[in-house]
């Protein structure tokens, strides 16, 4: 017996959990940081705290062993487009990370599609010209940190996305890499080449040697030492992607969605990449020996934020569980149409001067009308995703497999298969981004294969549509004309 270790390097929070062969996990650890707001927009995290907080946890999950079993491999998965340059001596960050909802480029980007690169970036890419992204902070760092433009030209510098970054030190520097779903959000990488592209560089000002060598998400990436053994790196995936393959979305048009603070749907779209005519992103699901899968992915910005807003702003129940509780006690939102976009409107809209809005409001509205309608509006802004998706591709999603904290809001799952009128489907294990990390390097060690993974899975619930065709249509049209008001907010 043998153990796959996973590290699950988040935006607010360092995680590592062990496996067991039977994909079950046996020791978990945490460890929270410091989230830096330097600017209204910025967000920056420190990038050596970052390493501390992913060592530390690593090494108390190790030292949690007792049976002596080896660990056959390390999963890496991580917070996307999230931005780190160091220096390849010294291996010190020249300045803070830039996180991935850091808003510092935006006019660059506007500047950019002005000088009209826009279509070539998407066409190469897959991504929308937007700050999200890695490319624009590169650019950044190198105009704004003294003397890191000459440094990055010389080659004494590195970029890497924070896989990259955790890969380095594991390795104590010897290996500088990333794997294609990583570099597939730089807005540096052509998704159908496979390669760095020298045009996208040229067109931000980015010098190659900054660059990670690009590897596949399950294969020996380089040894780390844990106590007294040395154990290989093997898998590597974005979280997204990483979470879509640990819900075994591994055939053509299968989809996830993981709800958290706001909600990520993913579908894969096997070994062709389709050109998203409505606004989702284009991305590399994974690649597994010389196979790429890719899938199609769309973000709605707020999700179970929406929920942390009602309990901590507005303070309309004291916990998040309450929400349901509350949602319950009515039998439907009585007209009540919640629009979320307290930071815009995501997926499929892109609209950042969108605002959030709550329509239908009476005398006989209460907070419980309000939750029901909260909660009904993350359903309907995953379904606008997923429409979307079956517009791209021309084929709507059978079924949705479903993660994430918020999934165990039953009410609110149970909305999402009403109003999408598809099954809804949760897994006995939630936590579908370290476990997809772990299948991933599980594979390339031989502790796995496909067919064995496939048994691994296991459903906890399905929910099926339980709301008449009528009731559905008419909330649906609400919506649209919700979100078609909280657009033109100011008009």
């Amino acid at each position: 017996m043998s153990y796959i270790l996973a590290l699950d390097q988040g935006t607010t929070s360092s995680r590592a959990i062990l496996y067991n062969q039977e994909s079950e996990p046996i020791h978990v650890a945490q460890k929270e940081f410091q989230q830096i707001f330097p600017k209204s927009g910025w967000v920056e995290h420190n990038a050596n705290e970052i390493w501390a907080s992913q060592k530390a946890v690593t090494h108390e999950v190790v030292d949690m062993i007792s049976d002596n079993q080896p660990i056959a491999g390390i999963g890496i998965t991580n917070q996307r487009e999230t931005t780190v340059v160091w220096d390849r001596i010294s291996g010190k960050p020249i300045y803070n990370a830039i996180v991935w909802q850091d808003r510092r480029t935006s006019s660059y980007c506007e500047q950019l599609k002005v000088e009209g690169h826009e279509q070539t970036i998407t066409d190469k890419t897959g991504l929308l010209l937007d700050a999200y992204f890695s490319a624009t902070k590169i650019k950044w760092l190198l105009d704004n940190v003294e003397g890191a433009r000459a440094k990055a030209e010389n080659g004494a510098l590195a970029f890497g996305t924070i896989d990259s970054w955790l890969v380095w030190n594991l390795t104590n520097g010897n290996k500088h890499i990333t794997d294609v779903t990583n570099a597939s959000r730089t807005m540096l990488f052509n998704i159908h080449t496979l390669q760095w592209d020298e045009e996208l560089l040229k067109i931000f000002d980015i010098p190659s040697a900054l660059l990670p060598e690009v590897r596949s998400s399950s294969e020996y990436m380089g040894d780390t030492q844990l106590g007294d053994s040395t154990v290989p790196i093997a898998g590597i995936a974005g979280d997204q992607q990483a979470a879509l393959f640990g819900q075994m979305c591994i055939d053509n048009k299968m989809a996830k969605c993981t709800y958290g603070t706001g909600c990520f749907l993913v579908m894969n779209t096997g070994s062709a990449p389709i050109a998203s005519k409505n606004k989702l992103l284009t991305t590399i699901a994974w690649q597994i020996g010389d196979k790429v899968t890719y899938a199609l992915e769309g973000s709605v910005f707020v999700g179970g934020a929406i929920i942390q807003w009602l309990r901590d702003g507005l303070e309309l129940f004291a916990t998040a569980a309450e929400s349901e509780t509350q949602a319950l006690s009515v039998n439907d939102s009585d007209g009540i149409v919640f629009v979320p976009a307290l930071t815009g409107l995501g997926a499929p809209y892109w609209d950042s001067s969108a605002r959030g809005s709550i329509f239908g409001i009476t005398r006989g509205t209460t907070k419980a009308h309000i939750a029901r309608a909260a909660l009904e509006s993350i359903s309907l802004q995953v379904n606008d995703v997923l429409t979307t998706m079956a517009k791209d591709t021309g084929k709507a999603v059978l079924e949705l497999r479903v993660d994430g904290g918020a999934t165990a809001n039953n009410l609110l799952m149970q909305l999402q298969a009403d109003i999408s009128n598809i099954p809804v489907i949760r897994p006995r294990n939630l936590e579908t981004t370290a476990l997809g990390a772990a299948y991933l390097a599980g594979l390339a060690v031989g502790l796995w294969n496909m067919e064995t993974l496939k048994k691994l899975w296991a459903e906890d619930r399905k929910f099926s549509s339980a709301i008449d065709p009528d009731s559905r249509t008419s909330l649906i049209n609400s919506w649209q004309k919700a979100i078609d008001r909280s657009k033109n907010w100011l008009d």
